[in-house]
C-alpha cells in the first residue's frame, strides 16, 4: 500500500517545484503575447506569426519577415479577439524587426514593459509563447552573449532551445520586462542556442520625413503612419502628395489631424485636397470650408490662413468652374487676402492680391502691387515679369515694359540656362512691340544658345520677322527656309518665304514659291496679291492686275489701294 503512495506524492513533490520555478508575473505578462495573420493583395492568407503589445493603448512589435509583401494584418489575442493592424510605424529588414499599432477593440489591452537596460550575461531569461491555454509553458534559460547593435541598442545570443512556431516571442527578464524579440536561428546549435533582438531596438524604429523612400517600408503594403514630430510629419506629407494615391494621401491627413489637432495646417491641406476632389459635387466644397473655420481657430497666424483660403479660391476662379461654390468669387479671395495683409503685409500677400487683381483685368491695381513686391526681399525674375505683362496689357510704354523685363532677366542665373530662357522670348516680343527688332534678335539669339538649339518652326518664323524689321535680309532668308524645312505643309511660312524674296529683288524665286502655294490652295488670296506685286516688278502690269483682281474676289483686305494705284 505504501508503494502506491509513494509515485502520487513524488509526483505532486515534482509539480510543486516546476510551479515554484515559475514567475507570478507569467500569467499576466502571457496575454500581451498574440498571434498575428498577415494577407497579400489579393485577400490570400500571407504568414502567420507572433507579436506583443508593448503598450496597453495597442503599439506592437514583431518580424519584418511576417510583413513583406502584407496588404494587410490581423492580430489573434489570447482571449481570441480578432483586431485589424493599422499602422504601421518603423521597420528594420536587417535585424527583422517592426512596430505598428493595433486598432483595438477595447480601452485597453494587456502589454509588457520594454526594459530600459539590457540584462547582464549569465542573467535568466523567459521566452513566453503565443498561448489560448490557461496554463502556459515557458522556455527558461541563460543570457549567453550580448553585443551592440545601432551604437546604444543591443542583439542576444540565449542559452535556451526555442521551441517551434515561437520566432518573434517576446523574451523577459526576472522582473517580467521584455528586452528581446527571439529571432529565426541560422546557427548550427538550435538545441541550446538561440538569438534576439533588442526590444528597444525594435521599439526605436520610427517613420521620418524620408521614410516615403525606404525600400523595406515599401514592401509593406499596410498603411504608414507619421513621423512623431510635426516638422518632420509635415515634410512627410509634403512628400506624399506627389507619392501616394488620393484615397491614401486622404487617410494620412486625417492621421495628420488626429495626431496634431492644434496645427492650422492639416485643416488647410485637408481643405486643398477636398476642394481639388470637389469638381461638381458641392458636399467637398463644405467639408473644405469647414477646415478653413477650424484653421482659422486653431492658428495662432491667421494671416496665414486667410492667405491660404484666397489663394484656393483664386485657383478654383482659375479653373473657370461652370458654376460658382457660394460666394467663391475672385472678390471673396480678395477679401481674404486683404484680410491676411491688414494683420501682417508680407511681399507674397501682397503678391497674390496682385494676381487676383490681375485675373480681374484691374492692371492699375495689380501693377501697384507688383512694385511693392519688386521693392522687397522676395524680388525674382517672375516678380518682375508679371509687372512687365501687367504693364503691357495696361497700355503702357513699351520701352519702360521692356526696362521691367530687363529687370526680369538681369535676375535669372547667368549665363540663362534653359529654365529661365523663356523670358528671353517674352522680351524679345516686348523688342519688338517697342520698335526693337535688333534688340529682339540678340533676345532670341541668346534663347537659342540657352536651349542648346533644341527649338522648332515657330522660333525660327519669329526670330525671321526680327530679322526683317531690321533689315537683316540674309538671317530673315534663311531663318524662314528653316522654318518651311521643318513645316512644308504650313502655307504662312511659305508666303512669308515669298515676302522676303520679294524685299531683296529675288522676284522670280518669290513666283515660283507662290505658284506651289497656289497649287497646294488654289484659294490662298494673299499669295495672288504678292505674285500681282512680283508682277509689278517685273513689268508685267496686265497679269499683276489679274491677281489683284482674284485676290479682291476671294477677300484679301489689303489689295484694293494695290487697284487703284496699278490697275486702269
Amino acid at each position: 500500500m505504501k508503494k502506491i503512495l509513494i509515485l502520487p506524492l513524488l509526483l505532486f513533490f515534482l509539480i510543486q517545484g516546476s510551479m515554484a520555478q515559475t514567475p507570478k508575473w507569467v500569467e499576466k505578462a502571457k496575454r500581451a503575447v498574440f498571434s498575428v495573420v498577415t494577407y497579400d493583395k489579393n485577400d490570400k492568407m500571407l504568414n502567420t506569426g507572433n507579436g506583443f503589445f508593448v503598450s496597453e493603448d495597442g503599439l506592437a512589435l514583431s518580424d519584418y519577415t511576417l510583413f513583406k509583401g502584407a496588404e494587410r494584418a490581423v492580430v489573434i489575442t489570447a482571449e481570441g479577439k480578432q483586431m485589424p493592424v493599422s499602422l504601421i510605424l518603423g521597420a528594420n529588414d536587417m535585424y527583422d524587426v517592426v512596430k505598428f499599432r493595433v486598432a483595438i477593440t477595447e480601452k485597453k489591452v494587456p502589454a509588457l514593459m520594454v526594459a530600459k537596460t539590457a540584462p547582464a550575461v549569465g542573467a535568466d531569461a523567459w521566452m513566453l509563447p503565443y498561448s489560448t491555454q490557461k496554463s502556459i509553458a515557458c522556455v527558461t534559460g541563460k543570457v549567453k552573449d550580448v553585443s551592440k547593435v545601432a551604437g546604444e541598442y543591443h542583439y542576444y545570443t540565449l542559452g535556451m532551445q526555442m521551441k517551434d512556431k515561437m520566432v518573434s516571442c517576446p523574451v523577459v527578464n526576472a522582473e517580467g520586462q521584455v528586452f528581446g524579440i527571439a529571432q529565426k536561428s541560422s546557427g548550427v546549435d538550435t538545441v541550446t542556442t538561440c538569438y534576439a533582438a533588442g526590444a528597444a531596438f525594435a521599439m526605436s524604429q520610427k517613420i521620418s520625413a524620408l521614410s516615403l523612400g525606404d525600400a523595406a517600408l515599401k514592401k509593406i503594403g499596410i498603411r504608414k503612419g507619421l513621423p512623431e514630430t510635426e516638422d518632420q510629419a509635415l515634410v512627410y506629407l509634403f512628400m506624399a502628395s506627389s507619392s501616394l494615391s488620393g484615397d491614401d494621401y486622404e487617410k494620412l491627413l486625417d492621421d495628420f489631424i488626429r495626431q496634431f489637432p492644434a496645427n492650422a495646417d492639416g485643416y488647410l491641406r485637408r481643405a486643398n485636397y477636398y476642394a481639388a476632389k470637389g469638381k461638381d459635387d458641392q458636399t467637398w466644397y463644405d467639408k473644405a470650408v469647414a477646415d478653413f473655420n477650424q484653421a482659422l481657430k486653431v492658428a495662432q497666424k491667421k494671416d496665414d490662413v486667410y492667405y491660404n483660403i484666397g489663394k484656393l479660391i483664386y485657383a478654383y476662379q482659375l479653373s473657370k468652374p461652370e458654376k460658382t461654390y457660394k460666394n467663391w468669387t475672385y472678390d471673396t479671395a480678395l477679401q481674404n487676402v486683404r484680410q491676411a495683409i491688414a494683420i501682417d503685409p508680407l511681399p507674397i500677400y501682397i503678391q497674390m492680391e496682385g494676381d487676383i487683381l490681375f485675373a480681374q483685368q484691374d492692371y492699375a491695381g495689380a501693377l501697384a502691387a507688383y512694385e511693392k513686391v519688386n521693392a522687397s526681399n522676395i524680388a525674382s525674375p517672375a516678380t518682375f515679369f508679371s509687372a512687365a505683362k501687367t504693364k503691357e496689357l495696361a497700355k503702357g510704354d513699351p520701352k519702360e515694359v521692356v526696362a521691367l523685363m530687363d529687370s526680369c532677366i538681369a535676375r535669372c542665373p547667368q549665363p540663362i540656362t534653359a529654365d529661365f530662357a523663356p523670358y528671353l522670348l517674352e522680351r524679345a516680343q516686348m523688342n519688338m512691340n517697342a520698335g526693337q527688332p535688333r534688340n529682339a534678335m540678340l533676345d532670341y539669339d541668346a534663347y537659342h544658345t540657352a536651349v542648346k538649339g533644341e527649338v522648332n518652326d515657330v522660333f525660327y518664323y519669329y526670330r525671321e520677322q526680327a530679322a526683317l524689321k531690321a533689315r537683316q535680309f540674309q538671317r530673315a532668308l534663311d531663318d524662314i527656309a528653316k522654318a518651311v524645312e521643318m513645316n512644308p505643309t504650313d502655307l504662312t511660312y511659305q508666303a512669308e518665304h515669298a515676302v522676303v524674296n520679294l524685299r531683296v529683288g529675288r522676284y522670280e524665286e518669290a513666283i515660283q514659291i507662290l505658284n506651289n502655294i497656289l497649287k497646294a490652295d488654289p484659294k490662298y488670296a494673299e499669295a495672288y496679291r504678292l505674285l500681282g506685286l512680283c508682277q509689278i516688278q517685273l513689268k508685267k502690269t496686265d497679269e499683276a492686275c489679274g491677281n489683284f483682281k482674284k485676290a479682291k474676289e476671294l477677300g484679301d483686305p489689303n489689295v484694293d489701294e494695290l487697284i487703284t494705284k496699278y490697275c486702269k
